[in-house]
């Protein structure tokens, strides 16, 4: 079977974006995935498929949070093929590119296969294999030192995720070694997750009940770029037009853009004032939930506290937000706001969503309350088809630690990110004010010893480049990567995990999923290379630092802990491969709030805290972008695209070979500018040109692209890896070294969309 280029996109296509998804297609695809040749022509480090009996194993993909069930094939106890499970709850059969290749990720040349021991500087590629005693040896060497020094909450560790047992496990290590600094990339969920509390006074995960919506009303989110689970979206999206009315609100027609019944295009940072005025409409012509409002919210009409003092309401903040005010601000036609607000409004099931792309980028905590109090007026809270929050991580228990006195003073000491101070109080991650931290700190660097294990900081933070230089003040880094990521390849030590297909650990579903699924990643496959379970090392560490350390694992290995962790529902998932929690409660139940007034609170009280005074009711403050704008004409913005991995793990190489010429040319990264923009340039299309930026520059491609705003010009994530393999490295560019973060005034979180950017002919 050849298969070429062309061949490649248009299969790609129909699997991501055609009439179905997953395992409902038509067999042509899972033949290109199948096929001998193949792997063995284009991939050669792929082992061909022995003869053997045919079997299949369930299991659940971890590439990404979505948290999507697969069937694995195996010929004689090789894996040969992925599919979606069409019986698992939450893709339903449906899986994205990066599901289908995750044989590429078990076999690639990019596998770390042994532990190893930098040589030379770091990043030069100098290694040293060592065995398993002599890197468990070094990095709780180094750990016990700083620790028999009083020095715990110098240590760091860095998590790709804080949901599941094995985050939990390693936090807990964190807590029993005394150190508070278990860092997370934050999201658009963190963001939500703190509008969420300052209503609700709840603490949990954001979910969007969009399979019993009507009406979608989505400011950017990425609903086929990987937004709430791929595998989950595709379901709803992927077979044929849906009857759900989907909305898609932002400057750039993505894919989600150009499957939704509109595309309004909206100048970029605005989104807040936009929400702010669809709620103008709604309460100005009575289309808001007067149920609701009148009997379960607070802070929607002016009041006045015991002090006497009176307060502006919701209700009449948002005069501020008239249409023709909004329209002047988002570049919507004025027109267009009233209509929206009332399709909306009157829909039986209308949901508003946020979250530019897969919801990587937090935003501002403005924006999560505004979209989420547009919710509210509509009456959709706690509601099927609408938002609600499950409850955090609740379903596991294990024995409470009990902690020496070094371990009290280390957990004692402020975040090294400034989460959870006086400044910002709610906010639990801040990883983007690490560097600027670490570099600022004048004398001994806060953080003497880094351990990273599911994230890949060094691409995936913005401005690279200062990520790089703050990683050069820390003395010690150890990395538990299965791939020679580029945070790995600039650690001391490197002790890699098991791959996906070769680890046993519980996965909870993606984030907005309306119901508590739990399921089980099972090994289909022994491990290939000389490798250790992630939670085993951590368990074998504590061992080895002894004391109150070693008591609070009792486990043997990461197995034990897991069954003796999920109690109940161990049993059920070992056999059914899920276990799904309701936590629908029946009225009034679910609408008592947590806040101060017992009610749903449009003006939150709980945002006055703090050292600073926080405005309680949203408004719109633009985003500041970076950069002069007389040195830089042009606005450069991130793109997801559902082809391109632009997270923690990488592109498999398949994933690689199916990106557009549009996107990725030959090894050069393509910039989409609007026709008009290029010709007051004096651009052509195709044009190579240099990009820079106040973060940096990159030789890139012009596409001429009538889909993206006049001004801006859009590059993806996931491309420009200097790490991983030569089917990965050198092969555009990462927009993370172009662009760098800004932070939220109140939440600290980075909400920076793009940076200003000036493009030159070559």
């Amino acid at each position: 079977m050849k298969i070429d280029r062309r061949s490649f996109l248009s299969y790609t296509t129909a699997v991501v974006l055609g009439g179905a998804a997953g395992s409902m297609l038509t067999p042509a695809p899972w033949k290109l995935m199948d096929d001998i040749s193949i792997w063995t022509q284009n991939w050669p480090w792929t082992p061909v498929p022995q003869d053997g009996a045919i079997t299949y194993k369930h299991s659940v993909c971890t590439l990404c949070p979505g948290g999507c069930g697969i069937d694995v094939r195996l010929a004689g106890g090789r894996p040969i093929k992925i599919e979606g499970d069409k019986d698992h709850p939450v893709n339903k059969g449906s899986l994205c590119p990066r599901g289908f290749s995750a044989l590429q990720y078990l076999y690639g040349p990019a596998r770390v296969t042994t532990p190893l021991k930098r040589e030379g500087k770091r990043g030069e590629g100098k290694w040293q294999k060592i065995t398993w005693d002599e890197a468990l040896t070094a990095v709780s060497g180094k750990l016990a030192e700083l620790r028999s020094n009083g020095r715990p909450d110098t240590v760091a560790c860095i998590s790709g995720s804080d949901q599941g047992t094995i985050p939990n496990l390693i936090g807990r290590f964190m807590t029993a070694y005394g150190s508070p600094n278990f860092l997370c990339t934050a999201t658009a969920k963190d963001a939500m997750e703190q509008a969420i509390y300052l209503t609700q006074g709840r603490q949990g995960s954001p979910v969007f009940d969009i399979e019993n919506a009507d009406f979608i009303l989505s400011f950017g989110a990425g609903i086929l770029e990987g937004w709430g689970g791929t595998g989950r979206m595709l379901n709803l999206y992927g077979a044929g037009k849906s009857a759900k009315t989907l909305v898609q609100i932002e400057p750039r027609l993505s894919d989600t853009a150009a499957r939704a019944n509109q595309w309004i295009s909206i100048t970029p940072g605005t989104e807040t004032a936009l929400a702010l005025g669809l709620a103008h409409v709604m309460v100005k012509e009575s289309l808001y939930d007067r149920q609701f409002i009148e009997n379960f919210a607070f802070g929607f009409n002016d009041w006045t506290d015991d002090n006497g003092t009176a307060h502006k309401g919701f209700a009449t903040a948002i005069n501020d937000y008239p249409p023709a005010k909004v329209a002047r601000i988002t570049g919507i036609k004025e027109a267009e706001i009233p209509k929206l607000a009332r399709k909306f409004a009157k829909a039986a099931a209308p949901i508003a969503v946020s979250g530019r792309g897969q919801g990587l980028l937090p935003g501002s905590i403005d924006e999560s309350l505004a979209v989420l109090l547009l919710n509210a007026i509509a009456g959709n809270i706690n509601k099927k088809g609408g938002v609600s929050v499950l409850s955090d991580f609740d379903y596991a228990k294990w024995p409470e630690i009990k902690i020496d006195e070094t371990a009290s003073k280390g957990m004692q000491q402020p975040r090294i990110d400034g989460a959870g101070s006086d400044d910002f109080p709610n906010t639990r991650y801040l990883l983007n004010r690490l560097p600027e931290t670490l570099v600022a700190a004048s004398g001994d660097a806060p953080i003497q010893a880094l351990l990273v294990t599911g994230a890949n900081p060094l691409y995936t933070m913005p401005d690279t480049a200062a990520a790089k230089k703050a990683f050069d003040r820390i003395p010690f880094i150890a990395s538990f990567s299965p791939f020679m990521d580029e945070t790995a390849s600039y650690a001391d030590y490197i002790l890699p995990d098991h791959t996906p297909l070769e680890r046993l650990q519980e996965v909870p579903a993606a984030v907005g999923i309306s119901r508590q699924v739990i399921s089980l990643a099972k090994p289909v496959v022994k491990p290939v290379y000389e490798t250790h379970h992630v939670g085993d090392t951590f368990i074998q560490i504590a061992r080895n630092l002894g004391g109150f350390v070693k008591s609070a694992f009792p486990w043997k290995d990461y197995e034990t802990f897991l069954k003796a962790t999920l109690k109940d529902h161990w049993r059920t998932l070992n056999k059914k491969g899920w276990v799904e929690i309701s936590h629908d409660l029946p009225e009034p139940l679910n609408y008592v709030f947590n806040t101060a007034s017992g009610k749903f609170e449009f003006y939150p009280t709980a945002r006055v805290s703090g050292q600073k005074t926080i405005p309680p009711l949203p408004a719109f403050t633009p985003v500041p972008i970076e950069g002069d704008p007389q040195r830089f004409d042009l606005v450069l913005m991130p793109f997801d695209s559902i082809r391109l991995a632009g997270g923690d793990v990488a592109n498999a190489p398949f994933m690689t070979k199916t990106v557009d010429a549009n996107v990725l040319l030959h090894q050069t990264s393509v910039v989409e500018i609007n026709p008009a923009t290029a010709r007051k340039l004096g651009l052509k299309d195709g044009d190579s040109v240099k990009l820079t930026t106040p973060r940096g520059e990159a030789t890139v491609q012009l596409y001429f692209y009538d889909g993206i705003m006049p001004g801006l010009i859009a590059m993806p994530r996931g491309l420009g890896h200097t790490a991983y393999s030569d089917y990965l490295a050198n092969k555009g560019t990462n927009v993370n070294q172009l662009i760098g973060a800004i932070a939220d005034p109140d939440s600290g979180l980075n909400t920076a969309w793009g940076i200003r950017a000036t493009i030159t002919r070559i």
